[in-house]
């Protein structure tokens, strides 16, 4: 088990490499740079222009550039962000990481919590009432971009807050009027903040992984050998979730490395329209005052997690499948 996870870890390591490299080259593919601004400043001399460049390191050559931010964050320094008076990237990336990380996980949670239960009874009921409603929801959540029902669910918590005085609240991390609360005062504050977005960010994945749990599960209680486990009498729990749940839990494993990612990538429409203060507003903001070492920070990290959850599930994977482990 430890080679195998050894050998996919080694196996990765050019991942990370290569995406780094592809996005500076992206970054630096683009016309103009972080100074173009103080170019375009008939006030600002060429004296000054130089000395950015060189706090900056901008005066080094691209290839310069690069390795020296790639070294510097193997040993964690992050570099200094451009546009925040010299701030230490990491000061900047870490709490917005923190902030996209709890829509992601809490959605993560949530939509396994109701993926599951909802494919074990389509695949044990099929084509009754609740499958086939089942089955709209999902094209809908599936057809329907996040962003969509980000607005939608805006509009009706808007409605719901005049008519019904229901004070839901619908953006921001947190209450403006929190003076010194306690820890727990806070986290169910940053909670309620949270519901409304996750839920969202949650729809898709609720959508597919039910749809694709529900046909792997038709599918093996539908093989001869569970069959055979009906006839011996076996008790319905032992089947389902000894063997069926267990065999059709893979694929949806499997793709579990892939979600980190895709959830931090989807969080970004939401975190927009929500006004929560994570990673995508502050990338919006690097990518239009091209900060060099913010882009690349935020970048290399959401690689490090796709890392991280490609492992995690290699692990999962390995647990629930031992043919992975003897492989």
């Amino acid at each position: 088990m430890l080679q195998f996870l050894i050998r996919r870890f080694l196996q990765l390591i050019p991942t990370f490499v290569l995406a780094t490299v592809f996005v500076y080259v992206i970054i630096q593919a683009a016309p103009g740079d972080f100074l173009t601004q103080f170019r375009e400043n008939p006030s600002v001399t060429p004296q000054a222009l130089e000395a950015l460049k060189a706090k900056f390191g901008l005066d080094k050559s691209y290839l310069e550039q690069f390795w020296l931010w790639f070294t510097n964050f193997l040993r964690g320094d992050f570099g200094i962000s451009f546009s925040h008076s010299s701030r230490p990237v990491w000061d900047l990336v870490a709490p917005r990481m923190w902030n996209s990380m709890i829509l992601v996980i809490f959605s993560l949670l949530l939509s396994y919590a109701i993926a599951i239960p909802v494919a074990i009874y389509s695949a044990t009921r099929p084509y009754s009432f609740l499958d086939r409603f089942f089955s709209i929801f999902s094209y809908f959540g599936l057809g329907i971009p996040s962003f969509f029902f980000s607005l939608l669910a805006i509009y009706v918590l808007l409605i719901t807050q005049q008519n019904f005085g229901w004070d839901m609240p619908i953006s921001g991390k947190s209450s403006s009027n929190l003076v010194d609360p306690t820890p727990a005062r806070y986290a169910w504050d940053v909670f309620i903040h949270s519901l409304v977005p996750s839920i969202i960010l949650a729809l898709r994945s609720i959508s597919s992984e039910s749809r694709v749990l529900r046909a792997q599960l038709m599918e093996v209680l539908g093989q001869d050998y569970m069959r055979t486990a009906r006839a011996k009498g076996l008790a319905y729990q032992k089947i389902m979730y000894k063997h069926a749940f267990r065999n059709a839990i893979l694929p949806i494993v499997a793709g579990l490395g892939g979600l980190l990612p895709a959830f931090l990538s989807g969080a970004g429409f939401v975190e927009v329209v929500f006004a929560w203060p994570g990673l995508t507003p502050l990338l919006l903001e690097a990518v239009q005052t091209q900060d060099l070492y913010v882009l690349m920070s935020t970048t290399a990290l959401t690689t490090i997690l796709y890392i991280v959850g490609n492992m995690l599930s290699d692990i999962l994977l390995a647990a629930v499948d031992p043919r992975i482990r003897y492989n």
